[in-house]
Order: C-alpha cells, then sequence, then structure tokens
C-alpha cells in the first residue's frame, strides 16, 4: 500500500509542477516553445526524455536479457544516433528560421500545400504513440493496486493516469514539460543507478555477470545472411531516421535559448539516453541471471521482467525508487508526445485559415487542441491493442514521408515544393499498401517507401525545378562551424 501511496503522490506532484510552471505562460510561444528560454540543463533532460519511456526501461530490458546488443539496435542506439544527427546537421538551420513546427519548415521551404500534408501525416503518426504510453503507465498503476489489494482495472488506471499527465501539460504548455522532465530525468538516473548497483551486487558483480553471457551476446554486427542484414538496417533507420523530423524532439530542441544551446543540449542528451539507457539492459541481465523463470511467457509478460523483479524481490524503498524512474520517463513521453501534435494541428492545420487569430485565442486553442489530442489517444489505449502494437503503428510513418523532404530541403537548393508534395504522398502511399500486397516480402515496407519517397523528390525537382529560392536563414550552409 505505501507504494501505490507514493506513487499516486508522485502523479500529483508532478501535476502540482505543471501548475506551477504555468504561471510563465503569457502567450502562445511561452506555451510551445517554453519562450525559447530554456537553460542547457533543462533542454538537454528534455531532449532526453523524448523518447526514454516504457518501451527503454521495460522493452529493451527484456530483448537485451534474450538476445544481447543486436536485439536493441533501434532503443537505445537508433535513439542516441538520431540526438546526435539532430545536433550535428538540423539543429542549425531549422533554429535560424525561428519556427514552431516542423511544418512551418515545410511552409517556408516549399508551399503551403507540403505544410498541410505534414501536418496531417505528422499528427496522425502520435496518436498511437501517445496511445502506447498511456497502456504502460495505466499497466503499472494497475499492477501496483493489485499488489495493495486493491481493484484498480487497467482501464480505469489509464484513464486516470491520463488524466494526470494531460492535466500539467494542457496549463503549464512546453513550461511544464520541461520542468517535470528535469524532475523527472532525476528521479529516473538515481533510481535506476540504485537499483543497478544493488541488483548487480547480487547477482554476483559485473565481471560474473558479463562472463556467463553465450558468445556472442555483446556483438553489434548482424549475421552474415540476407535476413539479419536487413533487420539490422531497418533496426538502426526506424528511429535513428525516422525520428529527425518529429515534432516533440524539435520543440524541445528549438525551446532552447539560443542556437549553440540547442545544438549542446542535443549533443548532450543523446549522450545521457545512451549512457542512461544502459543500465535497465544491464538490470535486465541482473534478473535474467537470478530469476531466469521472469523470462518465460509471451512478449507481453517478459516485458514485466524488471517491475516484477523489483516487486518480488526488493525492500519498499528500492520499489518506490525504480517505480519512480518508471512512471517518471513515461510521464515525461507522454506530455511531450501530447503537445507536439496539439501545436502542429492548431499551428498548420487551424491558423492558416484563421490568419488574424489574436494571440490570446491561439493560446486557447492550443489548450483545446491539447485536451483533443489526449482525448483521441485515450479513446485509442482503450481499445486493448498491447503497448508493442501501439508503438509499432507509427513508428516508420515520419521516415517514409518527412525525412527525405526535410533533408533536401535543407541541402539541395533545388527541391521544389511539386516534388516535397508527391515525394510525401507517394512514400506514404507504398508504405500503407506494401505489406498487404506484398506480405512474404524479404524487404520491410519502410525500405522501398522510403527509397521511393526520395526517387520521386529528385526526378520531380529536376523536372520541376525550385523557382522559389532558399529562405534568407538557410542560404548560408556553414551549420557545422
Amino acid at each position: 500500500m505505501l507504494l501505490l501511496i507514493f506513487t499516486l503522490t508522485y502523479l500529483l506532484f508532478n501535476v502540482g509542477i505543471g501548475f506551477w510552471a504555468s504561471r510563465r505562460v503569457h502567450n502562445s510561444e511561452d506555451f510551445v516553445l517554453a519562450g525559447r528560454n530554456l537553460s542547457l540543463p533543462v533542454a538537454a533532460t528534455t531532449i532526453f526524455a523524448t523518447w526514454f519511456g516504457s518501451e527503454t526501461i521495460m522493452s529493451s530490458s527484456a530483448e537485451f536479457a534474450e538476445g544481447g546488443f543486436i536485439a536493441v539496435i533501434k532503443d537505445p542506439f537508433g535513439a542516441a544516433l538520431c540526438l546526435f544527427l539532430i545536433g550535428l546537421f538540423f539543429v542549425r538551420p531549422l533554429y535560424r528560421l525561428n519556427i514552431i513546427t516542423v511544418s512551418d519548415y515545410f511552409r517556408i521551404r516549399y508551399n503551403r500545400e507540403a505544410e498541410l500534408i505534414s501536418a496531417a501525416l505528422m499528427s496522425f503518426s502520435y496518436l498511437s504513440w501517445i496511445a502506447a504510453q498511456m497502456v504502460a503507465m495505466g499497466t503499472i498503476l494497475s499492477v501496483l493496486a493489485t499488489n495493495a489489494d486493491w481493484n484498480l482495472s487497467v482501464p480505469a488506471a489509464i484513464c486516470i493516469s491520463s488524466l494526470l499527465v494531460t492535466a500539467y501539460t494542457l496549463v503549464g504548455g512546453m513550461w511544464a514539460v520541461s520542468m517535470t522532465d528535469f524532475v523527472q530525468s532525476i528521479v529516473i538516473i538515481v533510481g535506476l543507478l540504485v537499483l543497478t548497483v544493488i541488483l548487480t551486487a547480487e547477482a554476483g558483480g559485473l565481471v560474473h555477470i558479463l562472463s556467463t553471457q553465450p558468445v556472442g551476446f555483446f556483438s553489434m554486427l548482424p549475421e552474415n545472411n540476407p535476413e539479419s542484414i536487413i533487420s539490422y538496417g531497418e533496426a538502426w533507420i526506424l528511429v535513428g531516421l525516422g525520428s529527425i523530423p518529429s515534432q516533440d524532439v524539435f520543440q524541445r530542441t528549438m525551446s532552447s535559448r539560443s542556437e549553440k544551446t540547442a545544438v549542446r543540449a542535443a549533443y548532450l542528451s543523446a549522450f545521457l539516453y545512451l549512457s542512461i539507457a544502459l543500465l535497465p539492459l544491464l538490470i535486465g541481465l541482473c534478473g535474467k541471471n537470478l530469476f531466469p523463470e521472469l523470462l518465460i511467457g509471451t512478449d507481453e509478460e517478459k516485458q514485466m521482467l524488471l517491475p516484477s523483479l523489483v516487486l518480488s524481490h526488493s525492500p519498499v524503498w528500492l520499489q518506490i525508487l525504480f517505480f519512480g524512474a518508471l512512471i517518471s520517463a513515461i510521464m515525461s513521453t507522454t506530455s511531450g508526445a501530447i503537445l507536439a501534435p496539439a501545436a502542429v494541428v492548431t499551428e498548420n492545420l487551424i491558423k492558416p485559415f484563421y490568419p488574424k487569430l489574436k494571440d490570446i485565442k491561439m493560446l486557447l486553442l492550443l489548450r483545446y487542441s491539447v485536451a483533443v489530442i489526449a482525448g483521441l489517444s485515450l479513446w485509442q489505449a482503450l481499445g486493448g491493442d498491447s503497448i508493442y502494437n501501439l508503438a509499432a503503428d507509427s513508428s516508420a510513418m515520419t521516415l517514409v514521408t518527412l525525412f527525405p523532404a526535410l533533408v533536401f530541403g535543407i541541402y539541395w537548393r533545388r527541391a521544389s515544393g511539386i516534388a516535397a508534395l508527391y515525394s510525401m504522398l507517394g512514400g506514404f502511399g507504398l508504405w500503407m499498401v506494401y505489406d498487404y500486397v506484398w506480405p512474404e516480402a524479404l524487404w520491410p515496407s519502410v525500405f522501398p517507401a522510403t527509397l521511393f519517397s526520395i526517387v520521386l523528390l529528385i526526378f520531380l525537382s529536376i523536372a520541376f525545378p525550385n523557382r522559389k529560392g532558399m529562405p534568407s536563414a538557410m542560404k548560408n550552409h556553414n551549420y557545422h562551424k
């Protein structure tokens, strides 16, 4: 019961931080980008928290315990790669445009049609991702309630936890997201560090744990066959490249107080993500050595490796630390994921039809959008799909649609609006039908769809070259000085 009381109190504490942070929200830019005033530590931790959620702590730890490094290329290695590439190639040109959303870039660089299509695709891609985080929060809260002999169904727990996260996001926007992320990141790091030290000692020490793993367990290279190599490549690009155009990481990065701070925050968050994400992997190995029976069962049951290990084989104070870290990770991912499509819907799908909209009404509209996005995601979360299936539904869409147009728009002056438009639509269309037409194909749908999107962009740009010219802020390509 003590653990459940602490968890509920912690949830309410984060709501309180969100309401406190809302005092800094005076206009729509404050709400969406925290007034572009985040310091390096706050910016880095909020970027780090973008995807450090249930998949990293629960799914990746179980996958690693069974399959080694090759099983967790997508997360954490692909995610860390994405943050590093954002800092290296994308922060400077996009920060100089002084824009609010990724779709603003598509309007400035291409045209209004590209803005609308990119905004619609991006907003749609977030719903299942948010739903996955809501299911994860509700599942954890329900497990804790059951452990305390309190009957709380998973749907009810999903509703309670989702409403609390939505409340502080709706009130405080990016200020609330960044402030709670900062606190939650501290809880994540401390909780995982303490748990790692204790369980490593119980499992016989680090050297013993590593030496008992099978040959090839720590290899980062695939087996020498087509299936393994293709799967390996897909794991790297799904998040490593596909999440570069995502609004949540863009929004957190652009909230930095300067271009230099934004670049440094991206690099620092990549380092934090990779180093901190290794802790649940090591904890998973400890669980495998101490209680191998926890890895028996379905994928959903295996994902409960760490929660089951902590609940069954640790004192209450350690349970509080771990579940505080787990809830923190999921909450930080959920809040940013709700705010991102809300900003895109308001800025790029609604505002263009009301160009004279006053900022106070814009701020109100942003809050309405947060509520609508959260409501739609909650409805999907209550549909009964697993965390894995919900997250998988959204993982590839931005790769096959937005990534080529973003990259070529920055680094190829000839890329044109009509080419970007048909590139996005063509990549999306092929991605949608590929698995139905070729269900047994060797190549996953993201490869041909992304390639098709790139080919369309190049050939149509040659046939119909850019006559608009580059935005003045993007004409200097010495981005990496």
